[in-house]
């Protein structure tokens, strides 16, 4: 199974220095841009990334099944640490916003959710997951999904949410369809894993309208199917 890595091409890195983005709205800049909200579902909570969450996630999210459909990720701890302290850098400066996935009952992260703008004031953005192997087939994936792009869609004012999926990895394209997220093309060699191969990705994408026509009925046939 391999539906807990997406769209990790050129997201997990430290984050490329750029001018500051412009803010969706002044009430969202003032508060993502100063710290991440907590973000709370069914299975997990989606925290900010801390120096000290590398301890934990760093084996997780270098072992060979999880990085088998994504950029190689900083396998040094040291090299870690600086790629979290970049991220609350990016982050303050409007950029990028990077999340650790805690289940609930527990206190260290499992894996991580990121998401940066590809235009200015995250008009365009992309997000991606990687998730250690002992938490897959949990629910954690869908979970940290759904909390993501109401983040994107409500709090930074993304107007399209791309990811990019390896072709072969076909639970992880087939868990991206699940989230309403629509196939759009076929990206040719456009991820270079650790070992050199160079994969096809497809391009899912998702528009604000469709997904707050989408989240709208979702939401409404859970409410009749607790009723």
């Amino acid at each position: 199974m391999h539906d807990s890595t997406i769209a990790l091409t050129r997201v997990l890195r430290t984050p490329s220095l750029a001018p500051p983005a412009p803010a969706p709205s002044p009430i969202a800049a003032a508060h993502w841009r100063q710290g991440l909200p907590l973000l709370r579902g069914r299975r997990l909570t989606l925290r900010e990334l801390r120096l000290e969450d590398g301890t934990a996630l760093l084996p997780l999210i270098t072992a060979p099944e999880v990085t088998r459909f994504m950029s190689p990720p900083p396998e040094a701890p040291n090299w870690f640490a600086s790629f979290i302290s970049a991220t609350a850098r990016e982050r303050h400066a409007g950029r990028y916003a990077g999340f650790a996935i805690v289940p609930h009952g527990q206190h260290e992260p499992v894996g991580l959710v990121q998401i940066r703008q590809l235009e200015p004031g995250f008009s365009t953005a992309e997000w991606g997951i990687a998730l250690g192997s002992a938490w897959w087939g949990k629910g954690l994936f869908e979970d940290s999904g759904r909390l993501i792009l109401g983040f994107a869609f409500e709090t930074l004012g993304v107007h399209r949410l791309e990811a990019r999926v390896a072709v072969q990895n076909v639970r992880g394209n087939a868990a991206v369809g699940k989230l309403g997220a629509s196939a759009e093309g076929l990206l040719r060699r456009a991820l270079r894993t650790a070992d050199g191969t160079a994969h096809n990705q497809i391009l899912w994408a998702w528009l604000d309208d469709e997904w707050r026509r989408d989240e709208a009925k979702r939401l409404a046939e859970e409410l009749v199917w607790v009723h």
